[in-house]
Order: C-alpha cells, then sequence, then structure tokens
C-alpha cells in the first residue's frame, strides 16, 4: 500500500530529477560547441556517471540533447529550436520590455519607448509617456526612417558598414529638420560615436526642439532585435545630462538583452582590450 509518506518522498525524488535534468541541458549550454563528455557532465552535475547517462539518455529521447556520435558527448537538441521559436511568439517583445520602460521613464522624466527591428528599421511597439503634459506624436506599429531617430541609430550601429551603405540607399537622408544628417560619411561617423558610447542620439534630427537618446538590445543568437529611447524637449539640456540618459537607456537596454537571453553591451574598444 502505498501511503502519503511514500507519494511525498517520490515527489520530492521527481522534483529533484526534473531539476537535475533542466541544470544538464544548461551546462551543455555552457558547453563548447563540439558538446560535453559524460564525464564532464557528471562532475559538473555533482552526480554518478550512471545516473548522469540516464538523465542524459532521456533528454536525447525527448529531443532536448544530442548524441554527439563519433565524437564521445552531448550537445543541445533539436527540441530547444521549436520551443525558442514557440517562446518568441509568446512573449512579445512590448509584453516583456513593458515594466522595463516604465521603470526607464520614471527614472528619466521622459517619454520611453521600445522598437523591434525589422530588417533594420525601428518598428515602435510600446511607449510609455513622461510626466506632464507633453506629448509626443509616436504611431505605433509602423516602420521608422533608421537613420533620423534614436532607436534607428542605434539599430545602425549594431550593422556593419555595408549593410549601412544599402540601407541608406533604400531610404534616401532626406532632411527631416535642418539638422538632420543627410551625408553618409557623416552619419558613419555618427554611429561609430555610438558604437563607443554604447547609446545613439537623435538632436533635433527627426523634429526640431527634440532629442532622444536611444540603445539597441541583443537576442540570444547575438543579433540586434531593436532598441530602447527616451524623447524629450531639448530646450538647454547639458551634455552631462545626455551622458546620464545615455547610461541609463543603456541600462535599460541590457536589461531587456539578458530577458531575451543576450548579453549586455560591450564597447567595441572594450571587448578588443578583453
Amino acid at each position: 500500500m502505498v501511503t502519503d509518506v511514500d507519494r511525498r518522498i517520490a515527489g520530492r525524488y521527481t522534483v529533484q530529477s526534473v531539476a537535475r535534468a533542466l541544470r544538464l541541458v544548461e551546462i551543455v549550454a555552457e558547453g563548447p560547441p563540439r558538446g560535453r563528455s559524460l564525464s564532464e557532465l557528471s562532475r559538473a552535475l555533482g552526480t554518478s556517471k550512471s545516473s548522469t547517462l540516464a538523465l542524459a539518455r532521456t533528454l536525447v529521447d525527448f529531443g532536448y540533447l544530442r548524441d554527439a556520435h563519433p565524437r564521445p558527448g552531448y550537445t543541445l537538441g533539436t527540441a530547444l529550436i521549436r520551443l525558442g521559436d514557440i517562446v518568441g511568439r509568446q512573449l512579445p517583445v512590448s509584453d516583456l520590455c513593458r515594466p522595463l520602460i516604465e521603470s526607464l521613464s520614471q527614472e528619466t522624466k521622459m517619454t520611453a519607448r521600445v522598437a523591434i527591428s525589422d530588417h533594420g528599421y525601428p518598428v515602435f511597439v510600446d511607449r510609455v509617456d513622461g510626466p506632464g503634459s507633453v506629448r509626443f506624436h509616436t504611431p505605433l506599429g509602423q516602420r521608422e526612417l533608421p537613420y533620423a531617430s534614436a532607436a534607428g541609430k542605434a539599430i545602425l550601429s549594431a550593422m556593419d558598414e555595408a549593410e549601412i551603405r544599402r540601407m541608406c540607399s533604400e531610404t534616401g537622408l532626406a532632411p527631416r529638420t535642418a539638422h538632420t544628417i543627410t551625408d553618409i560619411d557623416t552619419l558613419l561617423d555618427n554611429l561609430a560615436a555610438a558604437r563607443r558610447l554604447g547609446f545613439a542620439v537623435d538632436d533635433e534630427e527627426d523634429a526640431e526642439g527634440v532629442i532622444c537618446v536611444g540603445a539597441a538590445f541583443f537576442g540570444h543568437d547575438g543579433s540586434c532585435a531593436g532598441a530602447v529611447s527616451v524623447t524629450g524637449i531639448k530646450g538647454d539640456l547639458p551634455a552631462w545630462r545626455v551622458d546620464e540618459l545615455g547610461r541609463a537607456v543603456r541600462g535599460c537596454a541590457d536589461r531587456v538583452s539578458v530577458q531575451l537571453g543576450g548579453s549586455p553591451y560591450v564597447a567595441p574598444g572594450l571587448a578588443a582590450a578583453e
């Protein structure tokens, strides 16, 4: 006869097995592309080879791991591709970013927005208005010009020069205001500065009297998935305040990257130094 105590004990061991199986997948994911051997997995998991083998074989059967034959070891399985695609559909970027841009708007006292990258074009999908009576006309769900907005320039800054030139040849560099950058070489210099700083600035380039600061965020594969930005009245905004806004936006974008399974931004110069 199975008692309640037996059920609780069985349940506890089942939970432990599930936790170990999930941890095993993480250990493989953190390993080299060639995979990890059974001995390596056993040591990292802290279990016997026989227990580790049983878990690994079960995960292989369900497609979460793959036997790296002819090498002795395991790599991630193709079932994770399907699950990743489902997660991407079930967890829209706007839903994920909403609390982050709410916090960003409160911190900066500006309107905060999030845009996804649609083949390099920013498409704003959510907005949190800043305090006060000023409201910015920022329609959601449509492609914006990439070269004149902070979010667009942040996305462009994640591209190589050939891609940037192609994008600009598609759109042209028509002036939006007297401050819009309409020369490709000047734009490339501006984007290079954005890479060094980790954020881009739209200094009255899209609308007179309005300044925006944006930073790109990245997905699990390292590609640019979009950008977050803040928008406000420029007035006599000092340079130190723009830098302060840039750091705040960069921090928000990094949190989005982590939520998407990506990594915080590292400026090219710092990455080389490391």
